[in-house]
């Protein structure tokens, strides 16, 4: 809508754009993604955390580049780095120095900046592919139940109320053995993945099963709820008298209509994830040394608490911050899709 004359008033900068042009102002609407986008952007904080989640996912995903062409070394030993005891790192703040920024390990002086860096390879790769497990087989039986209804949302339903009865800590403990040598034995079967080891794969393919088996529940229930909402509404029904088979209903007219809070919620799963992967790991199922993960880091560390507590609290510390950082994506995010809900 163009309006001639010197002067216009926008009440929310935020729902309208000003364009200037021969001495008109142009007011131009925004669609719903625009609006969210320019909520997300005024936030500073969730700004800050995104910028910093970024750069811990580029770092993730440059470490084995890194460790391939020498730059970083995560299993090298420099015993000549330790103290006279042979544990302790010899100087101040767990041996911090030019050539090790963050220190070397007690025992055995390995670069700690390098096996974190590692570590967040192996962590966030088995946190973001559960997530991704997990929010397609939330998403896809969430609309499933909600659009049918009848038999088949009350079977799903009751197969939810199932899986949550589970504990899901005593079966990881208790499945890990046999399920970790089946898995073994399929996957050194499989090519192009032995680079990365049998006995990694294994043991981070179990975990993410195990996340992802037991965490889809809430992510459908979460989709069935907004799917009961719109399954009434006249585009659906007006796809219905257009012949649209089921598959277009659920992936062409409902999942669209529910990427809000599907959303929101994969940003606050990827962060319980990334410290369910690590207490796993600091229970002893999972990733195993001497392939770094933040969680196997932390369960070494705590044998040197005396002699080395900045060994302790750099992994600890950068757990904390991951985690917060993600969080605080995962609140921008809700904030900037529902404007009404409250931090």
């Amino acid at each position: 809508m163009t309006l001639p004359g010197p002067e216009i008033e926008v009440a929310d900068s935020v729902a309208a754009e000003v364009e200037v042009s021969d001495g008109n102002k142009t007011v131009a609407g925004r669609s719903p993604t625009q609006l969210a986008l320019a909520r997300f952007k005024a936030d500073r904080l969730s700004m800050i955390a995104l910028v910093f989640s970024a750069v811990v996912i580029i770092a993730a995903i440059a470490a084995p580049f890194l460790v391939k062409f020498g730059v970083l070394d995560p299993n090298g030993q420099n015993q000549d780095l330790l103290a006279d005891d042979g544990i302790a790192p010899a100087g101040a703040f767990g041996g911090i120095s030019w050539d090790h920024p963050l220190g070397v390990t007690p025992a055995v002086g390995r670069d700690l900046l390098s096996r974190l860096m590692l570590a967040l390879t192996w962590s966030l790769g088995i946190a973001v592919s559960a997530t991704i497990i997990t929010v397609l087989i939330g998403v896809v039986l969430g609309i499933v139940s909600g659009f049918s209804g009848g038999f088949i949302d009350a079977t799903v339903g009751r197969f939810i109320d199932l899986t949550l009865s589970f504990p899901q800590t005593m079966m990881l403990l208790a499945l890990a053995g046999p399920t970790v040598l089946l898995i073994r034995d399929d996957i050194s079967s499989v090519p192009g993945l032995g680079f990365l080891g049998e006995r990694d794969l294994a043991n981070g393919f179990y975990v993410i099963v195990i996340l992802a088996v037991f965490g889809w529940p809430p992510v459908a229930r979460v989709v069935r709820g907004q799917v009961l909402s719109i399954r009434q509404r006249e585009f659906i029904e007006a796809a219905k008298l257009l012949g649209a088979s089921r598959r277009r209903l659920y992936f062409k007219e409902v999942l669209p209509n529910v990427w809000a809070p599907v959303l929101v919620y994969t940003t606050l799963l990827l962060p319980a994830y990334i410290s369910a992967e690590a207490a796993f790991n600091f229970l002893g199922v999972g990733i195993k040394p001497p392939t770094p993960t933040i969680g196997n880091i932390l369960q070494e560390s705590k044998d040197y608490t005396s002699a080395d507590p900045m060994y302790f609290f750099l992994p600890g510390f950068l757990l904390v911050v991951i985690v917060v950082m993600f969080n605080l994506v995962g609140d921008g995010a809700r904030d900037a899709l529902d404007p009404k809900s409250n931090r």
